[in-house]
């Protein structure tokens, strides 16, 4: 859904804005089947897998991008071997709420995906996940090393968790998350 912004000046529209999370309506699954939260990157897409009863998210992989057909490969197998229902994909929004390059990036992504993955997508505002994931490493005391290995499947993590949260709270369900 697009809201189309206000131009600031005569010369140079103001940026448009975007809602980050899903569109009209929240993707239900099946029984069995699972959420695929991505964090998408230049170099890495994390994974992050929900439970099939779309309450935990858990960390699951971090793919090493290459070309797009090798991506799309591999996100397929975890579909397939997972049965995942649907994916959730990170987006990037801008602290203002706006969508720079990495927005327009991610959403590419998700339209050259879209055709070649068997399952829905949708998008969820992921600002500050990345951070929030790092910080908490940090806490943890892991190591450098060690925190770049794990930052991509738990951004992936973070993001698809608070998609769950939310889905939730669409049912009625109460969010006990912030308890």
């Amino acid at each position: 859904m697009t809201l189309p912004g206000n131009p600031s000046s005569p010369d140079k529209p103001a940026p448009q804005k975007r809602a980050p999370k899903p569109g009209a309506a929240p993707i239900w699954l099946q029984n069995r089947q699972r959420f695929l939260g991505l964090d998408l990157g230049t170099k890495t897409i994390g994974l992050a897998l929900s439970d099939e009863g779309h309450r935990i998210a858990t960390p699951y992989a971090t793919i090493a991008r290459k070309k797009l057909k090798d991506d799309v490969a591999e996100l397929n197998r975890v579909v397939n071997k997972e049965g995942v229902g649907a994916l959730v994909l990170g987006l990037p929004v801008n602290m203002d709420g706006t969508e720079g390059p990495r927005c327009q990036a991610a959403r590419a992504f998700a339209r050259n995906i879209a055709p070649l993955v068997p399952v829905p997508l949708t998008y969820w505002d992921e600002r500050l996940s990345t951070v929030a994931v790092q910080r908490m490493m940090v806490e943890a005391d892991l190591s450098r090393a060690r925190r770049a290995e794990l930052v991509d499947k738990l951004a992936a993590s973070y993001i698809l968790q608070a998609y769950l949260d939310w889905l939730r709270g669409q049912a009625g369900e109460p969010d006990h998350s912030t308890l």
